[in-house]
């Protein structure tokens, strides 16, 4: 028996690696431990926490707790990994592996919270009448890029890999990129154009050319714009910055602008008669804009080819696609059942063919005798 016990206390002393199996079990028991005080923290203490913010006007203490939730989370491990290391006997390049490896997930910790912490701030900001949502997007993501950048040249530093050869090295690698990427620094600088002239917002609708949708994103190297059938493209921002944009989204109001054609049968009676009533429509239907500004027209303006035109202008308020749509429908038929009511009918392209008769001279052959 004696024998037994100086065996489980030759393993137990033995261990692993030369590190004793009670300083292993204790530190396994301390990072349980500090996983359990993490979900406490996540489920108790954040939770009362967002309790609290949610009864606040503001909503930016609500985004700061959520981008806030996972760096908290990892205070707890990175204590528990401190305290494993003053449990376990570690020395030499061990040792050093092992404070590196505490010192980075601190570091960690701290940019992750900083670059979590970013967008609520600029939230927050975002009142401010230069700070559109384009310029907010491109400048959330060039602050984590430089919090993250800083971040891992710290990691670096302390890991001992020195960063001026690095840097240098990037930089006769930039040279060599920049020669075959100047599509991309095309894009990027049409992009900071585009926000910068305020051309267009996410949730504005434009239409350039062939393309018609809605924007939903302004990104570095190209602009996000959702057809109305739903499909994204991803369009490169040098294409929008050389062409005529029209945004839709800044329009102050919608207007009309059409041109009917009726038939040259038409007496002047009916037509004065389908002017007015057209007009009238237009003026009695509140969907319509009124006003000095904003006064209808319907006139007959032309004698065509084939027809008589009318033109009718009309004004409504800023609305979406589909509302306008709907407005110009119900325009279309009444105009449609004042015409019909007054006897006219709608003209279309037409060619009148004049056929002359012409009389021949009949001849008559001489016969063989």
């Amino acid at each position: 028996m004696e024998n037994f016990l100086n065996l489980v206390n030759d393993v137990w002393n033995r261990g692993f690696l030369g590190i004793d199996l009670g300083s292993i079990i204790t530190s396994l028991g301390v990072v349980l431990i500090a996983f359990l005080f993490r979900g406490f923290i996540i489920s108790v203490i954040l939770n009362a926490l967002g309790k609290l913010a949610d009864k606040t006007d503001s909503k930016v203490d609500d985004e700061i707790l959520n981008a806030l939730k996972r760096p908290l989370g990892l205070i707890p491990i990175t204590i528990a990994l401190y305290i494993c290391t003053l449990i376990l006997p570690l020395s030499g390049v061990i040792g050093d592996i092992a404070t590196n490896v505490v010192k980075s997930f601190v570091v960690f910790t701290i940019f992750s919270a900083l670059s979590n912490s970013i967008k609520p701030i600029f939230e927050a900001l975002s009142a401010s009448s230069w700070l559109t949502v384009s310029i907010q997007m491109w400048l959330e993501r060039a602050s984590r890029f430089v919090v993250w950048v800083i971040g891992i040249a710290i990691i670096l530093d302390i890991f001992g890999i020195q960063i001026g050869p690095l840097v240098a090295g990037l930089g006769l690698f930039s040279v060599a990129v920049a020669l075959g990427a100047q599509d991309f620094f095309k894009n990027l600088i049409s992009g900071i154009l585009i926000i910068g002239e305020s051309k267009f917002q996410p949730g504005d609708r434009i239409e350039a050319g062939t393309i018609h949708g809605i924007v939903e994103t302004i990104g570095f190297r190209s602009t996000v714009v959702r057809n109305f059938d739903s499909a994204p493209m991803l369009i490169p921002n040098k294409d929008l910055s050389d062409v005529k944009v029209t945004n839709h989204g800044e329009m102050e109001n919608r207007r009309i602008n059409w041109k009917i054609n009726l038939v040259y049968s038409s007496s002047v009676e009916q037509l004065e008669s389908i002017r007015n009533e057209i007009k009238q429509f237009i003026i009695d239907d509140k969907d319509f804009l009124d006003g000095e500004n904003f006064d209808p027209v319907v006139r007959i303006v032309e004698l065509g080819a084939s027809s008589i035109d009318v033109l009718i202008v009309a004004y409504a308020p800023k609305m979406g696609f589909a509302p306008f749509n709907e407005l110009k429908e119900k325009l279309i038929f009444n105009i449609m059942k004042i015409v019909k009511k007054n006897g006219s009918e709608f003209a279309y392209p037409s060619t009148s063919l004049y056929v002359e008769s012409v009389s021949y001279t009949h001849l008559t052959l001489p016969t063989k005798a």
